[in-house]
């Protein structure tokens, strides 16, 4: 199946938009020299119900990570790529499962439709379903991308999804050719941009950064939008754990049977949510051989 076919809907690309209007340009800060946040800053009023279910109920991880989302605010993942994006993944799958549409602003150039299509099929919804329920928006240089968020945000305002994501958003920023006043400005468009999206359209907007995203958007804690929660991922050998900042809730993700527990029974270290890594079987074309 090829790739084109699987993306049923267009892509955003930088050269189809029109140019940032002249009332979202700021003014450049001369100096990087601002500390970088210690601590973020959550949103401090309670959760708002949703109208619109984000995620399924099953597998078990799926409401444990909804209830991080809320309407208006940021929700931040942290953590190496290869810990982040599996579940960044199944959280596509699982959106499509529960019928929604989700609008992704892509920094890093690391999607991946057929990996996303198995996950879809895994849980029983067509690839081609699961994809066209996804509105891709890339950029491939600092410069597009800063034009591409006030045209994603037009389109977002029109098109209103069930999640917004922004995935790895700093990547682009990273050039050492950007002088360091005007990567800080860039940066500054983006986190007032994306603020004023979540607050206008009221959908969760889920943000993903590398481990050292904080320094890099330092304007993201400053001039974004509300927190409403910030997740921390750590792989390990077998296992992959989360972390939640507001209620300091831990899941660790392994990869075990169903009804079979481990070490985390006898509590210590170890006393934390266990959640089996309990996705669907892939359906597979190979056939096994006897013998």
């Amino acid at each position: 199946m090829m790739v084109d076919a699987l993306l049923t809907e267009p892509e955003l690309a930088p050269e189809d938009l029109l140019a940032e209007e002249p009332s979202a340009r700021s003014e450049p800060r001369s100096s990087l020299s601002a500390p970088a946040p210690v601590r973020p800053r959550l949103a401090p009023h309670p959760r708002r119900a949703r109208t619109i279910p984000l995620l399924p109920s099953e597998p078990t991880l799926f409401p444990w990570l909804a209830r991080r989302f809320a309407p208006g605010e940021a929700t931040v993942w942290t953590g190496p790529s290869n810990a982040v994006e599996p579940v960044l993944e199944l959280l596509y799958a699982g959106n499509a499962l529960a019928r929604g549409r989700i609008s992704l602003l892509e920094g890093a150039n690391r999607f991946h439709p057929y990996r996303i299509g198995e996950l879809g099929r895994a849980f029983g919804v067509d690839a081609t379903e699961t994809l066209s329920r996804i509105r891709l928006a890339r950029a491939f240089t600092a410069y597009q991308m800063v034009a591409l968020v006030d045209g994603w945000a037009r389109e977002v305002r029109r098109h209103p999804p069930t999640l917004l994501v922004g995935h790895d958003l700093p990547t682009l920023f990273g050039d050492a050719e950007i002088p360091d006043d005007e990567r800080f400005a860039l940066l500054g468009h983006v986190a007032r941009t994306l603020a004023t999206l979540a607050r206008e359209v009221r959908r969760p907007l889920l943000l993903t950064l590398p481990p050292d995203g904080f320094a890099r958007f330092r304007t993201l804690a400053d001039e974004g939008p509300p927190w409403a929660d910030l997740i921390t991922f750590v792989r390990g050998p077998g296992t992959l754990r989360l972390r939640a900042l507001r209620d300091d809730a831990r899941v660790a993700l392994v990869p075990r049977p169903p009804g079979q527990t481990g070490i985390e029974q006898f509590g210590g270290e170890f006393a934390e949510e266990v959640m089996t890594w309990d996705v669907p079987p892939r359906p597979t074309a190979r056939r096994s051989r006897r013998g």
